[in-house]
């Protein structure tokens, strides 16, 4: 199997030598072994284990297993612990989805923050016939079709050549121990029932299912790239981002042929299903203001275009500034407060809406960093009398998807700054200023 393993890592060019890899690993056969041929090939890799806390002490040792696997082959070892249910719940999305969404989200700020490569996860062949019934069950499109892809981004599939009977083969010649998951038995799971009930029918029929579907993967596979390379194009033409959104020219879809079905694809990277596409189709030509959300993020059909934010799944608490000269992180975004400086005489106040120039004299620390609220005002750069946030939001033209992602920052009660919009006007630098306070958000 190590040979096939190295065969088909050249053969899809899915690792150079020199790159790192983030193993995702459960503890299952699958992944164990994905780590063994990992360390075979002498491979640089770290693994990666998430704990839902789904199965009670079992997934507490299953979290202790694979903390000794990684000691085993010397390699670092990253673990969280997720309240899937609790997350299902609120989201009002299934158990399974749930997991999904909390682990690729957790891979993906590991491998940022560590500099991997890929995130590699152990899925094979008997994973892609399983991948491809559900969806033609539920209903799909092409990318439904193509099953699981060797590679997707940062996230390659080193092992997706083989079968389920190679890995149970590999341990036993290898002598590996590996976790099993009580949960795979259970037919409440829809991908359990398809394995344990429809598979073993359809084989009846088709003894070689897995090779004829992984042939008939590979030809919708090819006919998917044509269209990808049409929607690339066209997401070029019609969709641009900035840090807080995405945004689509939904005028420009109305003129499309068969405009659901690229509308649909477009958003699909923010986890819209081909119902809500249509829709969203459906509201364009109704007022701004509607809103469509997913899991992830939230849709708003704004006044020219469609708003796109990510979800923040952490709720962001209020944060305390003691002093100047400090880099707050808020959000994904950083607030660099400057040192209290002389101003000089030929100082121009700079007019940047991401840049605050204020009389230091006149700031009153701790600061208070937090979202608005309804209720709140303050007096805007200009203006002698006050206005409510939600007011100046309004006259500023922000979606409403991005109304939540507006922060304030307050001295002794009294708002300074709108962040990233406007400064209250009490605090500006006038004739009298001996020193100013320079802040910038990045």
């Amino acid at each position: 199997m190590l040979n096939e393993f190295l065969t088909f890592i050249n053969k899809q060019n899915l690792i150079q030598p020199s790159q790192k890899v983030l193993l995702a690993v459960s503890g299952g056969m699958d992944s164990v072994v994905m780590c063994d041929l990992f360390s075979k090939a002498k491979l640089n890799f770290a693994i990666a284990h998430c704990n839902f806390g789904l199965r009670g002490e079992e997934s507490n040792e299953d979290e202790m297993f694979v903390k000794k696997l990684s000691i085993k082959y010397k390699v670092p070892f990253y673990v969280t612990t997720f309240q899937t249910t609790d997350f299902a719940e609120n989201e009002k999305i299934s158990t399974q989805m749930a997991a999904r969404i909390l682990r690729y989200e957790w891979f993906e700020k590991i491998r940022t923050q560590h500099q991997f490569d890929y995130i590699a996860t152990a899925h094979h062949q008997n994973d892609v016939l399983e991948t491809v019934l559900l969806n033609l069950t539920k209903g799909t499109g092409i990318a439904g079709l193509h099953g699981i892809r060797v590679k997707n981004g940062h996230i390659i599939r080193p092992v997706l050549f083989a079968e389920k009977e190679s890995f149970f083969d590999y341990v036993v010649e290898n002598q590996i121990i590996w976790r099993e998951d009580s949960s795979n038995e259970s037919n409440k799971y829809q991908r359990n029932l398809i394995r344990n009930e429809v598979v073993p029918l359809l084989k009846q029929i088709n003894p070689n299912l897995e090779n004829t579907i992984q042939q008939t993967v590979e030809r919708i596979t090819a006919v998917e790239d044509i269209f990808e390379q049409e929607m690339e194009m066209l997401k070029k033409q019609i969709t641009w981002s900035d840090s807080q959104a995405i945004y689509v020219n939904y005028k420009a879809i109305q003129t499309l042929s068969q405009p659901v079905i690229k509308l649909a694809e477009l958003l699909k990277p923010y986890n819209f299903s081909y119902q809500q596409s249509q829709d969203i189709f459906e509201a364009f030509d109704k007022e701004a203001g509607k809103m469509f959300l997913t899991p992830t993020h939230t849709l708003v059909k704004d006044r020219t275009e469609l708003v796109i934010t990510p979800k923040n799944l952490q709720a962001f608490t209020s944060k305390t500034i003691e002093t100047n000269n400090v880099v707050v992180e808020f959000g994904d975004r950083m607030l660099n407060i400057g040192e209290f400086t002389e101003i000089e005489e030929d100082f121009i106040v700079p007019t940047a809406k991401k840049v605050a120039c204020l009389d230091a004299d006149k700031i009153r620390f701790p600061l208070q960093l937090r979202k608005w609220k309804e209720g709140d005002w303050f007096c805007p750069l200009g203006m002698n009398k006050k206005k409510l946030i939600s007011d100046f939001l309004i006259d500023q033209k922000v979606p409403l998807n991005l109304k939540k992602d507006v922060y304030l920052l307050t001295s002794n009660g009294s708002i300074v700054w709108v962040i990233g919009f406007r400064i209250d006007d009490r605090f500006k630098v006038t004739e009298k200023t001996a020193k100013i306070c320079l802040m910038e958000v990045k």
